[in-house]
């Protein structure tokens, strides 16, 4: 299928390449294509790069991998037209570096990001997931423990949620646990804090958990 992914770090760069190996046509949106082109164009010549609102309205779903203070403004600038009735992965995390590290949360215990882009764009099927894991795990779960770890997801739209678990699973996830509706988007984003101890103690990003009963 077509696929926006807006946002061109490492999260987007990571989704946008693992999407197009598996076969997906793929437009990466920017807020500048002519600074991004280049860069991501050595990473994966089948990936193409436009703007928010070109990348928005390529893809028939598309993922949210934009940098969290400014994931309001990156999603109004691809304009609500051209997201109005997809599927949105958010992937995003409301991190405030403002005052150094660790970061702390712009957003937390009432609300959450995922549930500001919900009310932001009523008509778009927001479902959160992917933030609790770092970008090569994202992709790629079987690096780590050959896939024995858990990934969490939540939206309103319960369509919109198996649209996404198919794609996770074509990632090679295992464990997908289904949190519930998108308010469940305030405990996956507040995990963000032991995240970053976690990474701190273990000296890499190359973990996550598993959830046993």
């Amino acid at each position: 299928m077509k696929v926006g992914v807006l946002g061109t770090g490492m999260v987007g760069q990571a989704i946008g390449n693992r999407l197009a190996e598996l076969g997906h046509e793929v437009m990466i949106g920017t807020r500048d294509p002519s600074q991004s082109a280049d860069k991501l164009k050595s990473k994966n010549e089948a990936v193409k790069v436009g703007t928010f609102a070109e990348a928005a309205a390529f893809g028939q779903i598309l993922f949210n991998a934009t940098n969290g203070a400014g994931s309001i403004e990156a999603l109004q600038l691809a304009s609500e037209s051209n997201l109005s009735g997809k599927v949105l992965v958010d992937i995003s995390n409301p991190l405030d570096f403002s005052k150094g590290m660790p970061p702390t949360l712009l957003v937390s215990n009432t609300d959450s990001l995922g549930e500001q882009i919900q009310r932001t764009f009523p008509d778009v099927k927001v479902v959160k997931a992917l933030n609790t894991v770092t970008a090569n795990i994202m992709v790629y779960p079987r690096k780590t423990a050959e896939g024995d770890h858990h990934v969490f997801i939540s939206g309103n739209d319960p369509e919109a949620k198996e649209q996404v678990i198919e794609i996770l699973r074509s990632f090679g996830w295992i464990h997908i646990l289904d949190l519930g509706d998108i308010t469940a988007a305030r405990g996956m984003e507040m995990y963000l804090p032991i995240w970053l101890q976690l990474w701190g103690a273990l000296g890499t990003g190359m973990f996550n958990i598993k959830i046993m009963k």
